[in-house]
């Protein structure tokens, strides 16, 4: 921890010595990145409903509480190992170590508690294949992405997002107990999602990764380059999203929606690889950022829906 975060930590302590507790519920629950954990239950969820079996509807929703809580862990251990930098970012220096709500020690304790819990629960309620993929996913995140590469390569995102890419595998696998095309597919597009997702967000928040030393691609690399990197990995995200389609994971509904969301994904990245100006740059950067979300959020949907109809239909014959 440093200095400055320690002076920060010390507001929640009085001045004669015995420390205070300013956290709440809340802030417990902003260490587990809801809205990250959110996407995570979303995919993985999708990977389980389009496994070919489906385990009892109890055992069904304890596996995806159990990714739920273990994605939150992951949360958790990345702001506890992130709290020196999150105290130099505006946009996550109210997070609640760096503003002294909670204390690193806390904030470990607690993931390591709910990183063990849910591995666990999750061998038991579903099968050890799943419950090896959560911890791994959980490892990945915190020591190869968080601890090594966010800091120490540009690429820190390309290679960390497999991670993010894993849950709907997990889904999958909690499900069969197997790894199959379905899940890979599921996984190829998160991952190829990853990039132009993140290298958005690094373009209109690069002053925040500069200052606390970060190599995000546009401190990097510049903008320019980023924008092109971006560019890349949408023409060949558009394409990898509608294989569902072609590999019958995903139906017609499918196909289209893909095609449709993929043109708006290709429309604003090349919108951003065109834009000179960086004050409208960065306007292009956080349509292609919040666009994204929903391109991601759509295909998933999508598939998910279809399943339900399928389904639905089998059980009225």
């Amino acid at each position: 921890m440093t200095l400055a975060t320690d002076a920060i930590v010390e507001k929640g302590r009085s001045e004669s010595g015995p420390e205070i507790s300013l956290s709440t519920p809340a802030d417990f629950f902003a260490l587990l990145k809801p809205r990250v954990m959110s996407l995570v239950v979303f995919t993985a969820l999708t990977g389980l409903m389009l496994a070919p079996s489906h385990p009892h509807p109890v055992i069904a929703f304890i596996s995806i509480l159990a990714i739920a809580v273990g994605a939150g862990a992951a949360g958790c251990l990345n702001m506890w190992w992130d709290a020196d930098i999150d105290a130099l970012m505006s946009r996550t220096r109210n997070r609640p170590i760096p503003a002294g709500r909670i204390t690193r020690e806390t904030a470990l304790g607690f993931g390591l508690m709910m990183s063990a819990g849910s591995v666990i629960t999750l061998g038991l309620a579903a099968n050890w294949t799943a419950a090896f993929l959560l911890a791994f996913t959980i490892f990945f995140y915190i020591v190869v992405y968080s601890m090594w590469l966010k800091r120490s390569t540009p690429q820190n995102i390309v290679i960390g997002g497999a991670a993010g890419a894993l849950p709907p595998v997990i889904g999958f696998a909690a499900a069969t107990g197997d790894i199959t095309l379905e899940a890979a597919l599921l996984f190829a597009i998160i991952f190829l999602w990853t990039p132009p997702h993140s290298w958005a967000l690094a373009l209109f928040r690069a002053e925040d990764y500069a200052r606390a030393k970060v190599p995000m691609l546009p401190v990097a690399a510049g903008r320019a380059a980023t924008r092109l990197q971006i560019l890349i990995y949408t023409l060949i995200l558009v394409p990898v999203g509608m294989t569902p389609t072609l590999f019958g994971v995903g139906g017609a509904a499918y196909g289209l929606v893909a095609l449709l969301m993929g043109a708006g994904m290709l429309h604003l990245a090349l919108a951003l690889y065109r834009q000179r100006d960086e004050i409208a740059a960065d306007r292009a950067a956080k349509k292609l950022f919040g666009f994204s979300i929903l391109y991601l959020s759509t295909l998933f949907g999508v598939l998910l829906l279809e399943r339900i109809v399928r389904l639905l239909a089998q059980a009225v014959k």
